[in-house]
């Protein structure tokens, strides 16, 4: 008889780990949100990636005027898009010619980088390029905007949780 109360409390315990691992994987993959992007016009959601708050994505395009690249960095934060830095390698129409409070510029053998911009973005919004391509990239995934969304598109960059 103590052997079957055994074996009813071991059965009931496997159940219960069972089920407390199931909540625990449910949890985890829906532990951070995505990056959404979406035609500005129609609304159409091109892609989502999986994307945590603190992570960071850049856009990298070739600017119109001075023909060199420029990336733009981004960080996830938990209530949205923050710009955090801009690299690009020369200065020219367009791109910051003096710093605001807390900005920093360090310029290096190849780039400056303007870094310290900590500015939320209430809407992140880029127009494709029909020359250029717009560069999207998240760790170490690259995405072509222009081959994603077309050319000319106006991208809607969104974070949901």
């Amino acid at each position: 008889m103590a052997r079957i109360h055994w074996l009813k409390f071991a059965a009931g315990a496997a159940v219960l780990l069972t089920a407390a691992l199931a909540v625990c994987a449910w949890r985890g993959a829906f532990a951070h949100g995505v990056l959404e992007l979406r035609d500005d016009q129609t609304g159409r959601v091109y892609a989502r990636y999986p994307i945590s708050v603190g992570d960071e994505f850049s856009v990298t395009f070739v600017h119109s005027v001075n023909k060199s690249d420029v990336t733009d960095i981004y960080q996830i934060r938990p209530d949205g898009i923050y710009a955090v830095a801009s690299r690009y390698s020369a200065f020219g129409a367009g791109m910051p010619t003096s710093l605001e409070p807390g900005w920093t510029l360090t310029q290096y053998e190849d780039c400056m980088v303007l870094s310290g911009l900590d500015q939320k973005m209430q809407r992140l919004c880029y127009v494709v390029g029909t020359v250029y391509d717009h560069r999207l990239t998240i760790g170490e995934t690259e995405i072509n905007l222009r081959a994603l969304c077309g050319k000319n598109r106006s991208v809607l960059f969104v974070y949901r949780k």
